[in-house]
């Protein structure tokens, strides 16, 4: 079961009507609530912390520019992760070839939680790393589905594939990751 999305944070209908009207306290607010969810999303996508910085900058100016134009069908948070989630696959569309970026550049620190003990932060500055090496559609396919919640015709819908290339992706990025994670523990053993 998936855990909820970062994302998921009630916005109110009023702080909503205020962002609308530029009210410059009201913006300023969304953005610190919605800062890290984007930056963790572009960053877990992407690999790259320049480029999660640029998403987040490009996704939260969209997302101001067009408020007036959210309609509030569907949560607010949910509008702002779709936004999030094209400006990073416009970015490994537009990379042109799949390169796996480096792992230092990766800051593991952000897939873990608060609190969590040294093992377990261990255990995910360990999956950071693997992830790391995965090319980006990979990547983003198996952020997409096991931490986002995106289901196979989603994920197909916004990478322009078929429910059955997000499967496939699903399927050959677990594999791998797994025999990184194996691999990773067989040299900390």
């Amino acid at each position: 079961m998936n855990r909820p999305s970062a994302f998921a944070i009630d916005v109110p209908a009023a702080l909503l009507d205020r962002a609308r009207r530029g009210e410059h306290a009201a913006c300023e607010q969304l953005y610190r609530w919605f800062e890290r969810p984007v930056y963790s999303l572009a960053l877990r996508m992407l690999g790259d912390p320049d480029a999660a910085m640029d998403v987040l900058q490009d996704t939260l100016m969209k997302v101001f520019q067009k408020l007036h134009g959210f309609r509030g069908e569907a949560p607010f948070w949910g509008w702002l992760r779709q936004v999030a989630v094209n400006e990073c696959l416009m970015r490994l569309r537009s990379r042109g070839r799949e390169e796996p970026f480096e792992a230092e550049a990766f800051e593991p620190d952000l897939l873990a939680h608060e609190g969590l003990l040294p093992p377990m932060a261990a255990d995910a500055a360990r999956l950071a790393e693997a992830l790391a090496q995965l090319p980006g559609r990979t990547r983003a396919v198996l952020w997409l589905h096991h931490v986002e919640g995106y289901t196979h015709e989603e994920i197909a819908a916004l990478l322009g594939g078929t429910p059955s290339f997000s499967k496939s992706q699903l399927a050959r990025g677990t594999r791998k990751l797994r025999a990184l994670l194996d691999l990773k523990e067989a040299t900390h053993a």
